[in-house]
């Protein structure tokens, strides 16, 4: 970007109910001007800021693939002013996109490798990205054996569904859905923690075998001992913290954790990186 602090025009082209509670849309962004959306080269992992006009700016996680052109893609969670007031908006409303922001998860090293995929909750928007890449004709032969572990509280409360139960189907990509708990008797998949089904199904380690952790910070405390039970060294488990992300240019000081700062100097880190921070994450 020319000034980092200046959004790029966007027009809403699409919303969608994410999760049952509606507390979750899915917003699809077109750039007013061409040029912004040839700026606006993402890499799956990154992030930017959601801009309102006299209402402020939210840093959410880029839900939509490099490889799917012509739009970019947010799921936003209904929490404070500016997600609400986002929530409210209407197809055709314009707003600003400032981005894309910090590092990705790192492409060029996990070509060649197997990936275990790891989320929880509404933080699987980067791993949607990621798992859309991976999959694109154009990148699957790069990579491995694919794993997804994705869970959510109730079945009604995951992101995707229909992408999720399309991969399901796929003999490309191992998924291995799960919820908390339901009452739901037609519920065909896994019934437990994030963190247990990543021990029962995840698969051991290799030098050739990377996981990618995103989700709330609980699920990753108890998901780092899984991993490690399964053979998975620090410079093996990539994790992001976007839940920590705030101006997006490390100017207001807000995300740090030690010396680091989350919104530029990650958000994604490797275990032995964030092992040498204050255990603040």
């Amino acid at each position: 970007m020319d000034n980092p602090y200046r959004p790029y025009p966007v027009r809403i082209d699409e919303i969608e109910i994410a999760t049952e509670d509606k507390s979750l849309k899915t917003f699809k962004f077109v750039f007013l001007n061409e040029e912004d959306g040839e700026k606006f080269s993402h890499r799956a992992g990154q992030f930017a800021e959601l801009s309102i006009p006299g209402k402020g700016e939210i840093p959410i996680g880029i839900a939509s693939s490099p490889t799917e052109k012509g739009f970019v893609k947010f799921t936003v969670f209904k929490t404070g002013v500016v997600t609400s007031y986002l929530h409210n908006m209407k197809v055709g409303d314009i707003m600003g996109i400032r981005g894309p922001l910090g590092n990705s998860y790192p492409w060029d090293k996990l070509e060649g490798k197997n990936l275990v995929i790891i989320g929880g909750g509404f933080a699987f928007t980067t791993l949607r990205a990621s798992i859309v890449y991976m999959l694109d004709p154009a990148n699957r032969s790069k990579f491995g054996k694919i794993d997804v572990v994705y869970g959510a509280r109730s079945p009604g409360m995951l992101l995707y569904r229909d992408e999720l139960f399309e991969w399901e189907r796929r003999d490309d990509i191992n998924m291995h859905i799960t919820v908390d708990g339901t009452d739901d008797p037609t519920w065909g998949y896994n019934v437990g923690f994030v963190p247990t089904i990543v021990e029962q199904k995840a698969p051991k380690a290799s030098p050739e075998t990377y996981a990618i952790v995103c989700g709330p910070p609980i699920m990753i405390k108890f998901t780092q001992p899984a991993l490690e039970k399964l053979g998975y060294g620090d410079e093996q488990i990539i994790m992001s913290l976007e839940n920590r992300m705030k101006c997006g240019i490390g100017m207001c000081g807000r995300c740090n954790i030690g010396k680091e700062l989350v919104c530029k100097d990650g958000p994604v880190f490797t275990l032995k990186e964030l092992n040498r921070t204050p255990r603040e994450y």
